[in-house]
């Protein structure tokens, strides 16, 4: 059994991590607050503009070009893995590596064997877990959550958009966490590019997804140089807000637990501790009675 001053000095430690995970716990949700009225809000437009672009690439005609959505032999992947800065998150940043790694080895496999898979972190954490796995990691964007605005992520959006166009990258994939509510995130992995078409349901009506007729305001030029582009920025920067959101709702969720557990131990220290000076007392009542005998015996 440790003596009292060990079980002292636990319940200190363990009393002081407490104060740190609650208030750890209190700066998540405010975090959490604002992250998750920022993806409130671009929800909806995202959406619209991503349900527009696929109705709009699907309606183009087969001599127009769009640059996006060329489908091509696949050779070089590039993987945007979206994590957290900082840990003490549970489980949110693994999540994202084993998907990574699955999707690598059940998808890219011939592609990895031959040098053809390369990593983009949006994180921290995905940087330093990829590169010290030796894979091929692009470093330039992965400091983007230390000031996370529209700006920041469209640079990386467009410099993932030009390595695409320019054929150094023939697929382009986006993993996440979706945010759902505090104690749910959902893995997400989507094509980014190219632009997947909209898939129709051999029941839809005809006159609503096929062989569409489009009115181009001002050209159809405009909407493929413009409209598109856009549109994959904004789905990028979605992306990045999802998981700001997700991460925070994962760290409350851990601090949360984490407090709660610290308080369970602090209960049984505490029990252990009062054993402890008790078993010390009876010792020491022992130990007085023992010697009041024997110098009792000794007159």
């Amino acid at each position: 059994m440790a003596n009292l001053k060990e079980v002292k000095n636990r319940i200190a430690s363990v009393s002081s991590t407490q104060q740190i995970t609650s208030a750890m716990k209190m700066v998540a949700a405010a975090k959490l607050k604002r992250a998750q009225d920022k993806i409130t809000q671009m929800r909806p437009y995202s959406q619209k503009l991503t349900g527009l672009l696929q109705n709009v690439s699907a309606g183009l005609d087969e001599g127009s070009e769009n640059i996006f959505g060329d489908e091509r032999e696949v050779n070089n992947v590039l993987i945007v893995v979206v994590s957290s800065d900082r840990g003490l998150c549970g489980a949110f940043n693994n999540n994202v590596f084993k998907a990574t790694v699955a999707l690598i080895k059940e998808k890219y496999s011939y592609e990895d064997k031959h040098d053809g898979v390369h990593i983009l972190p949006i994180g921290k954490k995905a940087y330093e877990y990829f590169n010290k796995r030796n894979y091929q990691v692009i470093d330039t964007y992965y400091s983007l959550f230390s000031d996370l605005t529209f700006e920041k992520a469209k640079k990386a959006a467009e410099f993932v958009m030009k390595s695409f166009v320019d054929g150094e990258f023939d697929k382009v994939d986006l993993i996440y966490n979706e945010f759902k509510n505090v104690a749910t995130q959902l893995l997400q992995v989507e094509q980014f590019l190219p632009i997947e078409q909209l898939v129709v349901d051999e029941d839809a009506s005809q006159s609503e997804f096929a062989n569409q007729e489009y009115i181009y305001q001002p050209s159809m030029e405009y909407i493929i140089e413009e409209l598109i582009p856009k549109s994959l920025k904004i789905q990028f920067y979605k992306a990045t807000l999802e998981s700001n959101a997700s991460e925070n709702g994962a760290r409350m969720t851990a601090m949360d637990q984490a407090t709660d557990n610290a308080g369970e131990m602090l209960k049984a220290l505490k029990l252990d501790y009062n054993r402890t000076r008790q078993a010390a007392i009876t010792k020491e009542i022992l130990e007085i009675v023992g010697g009041a005998e024997a110098l009792a015996s000794d007159g």
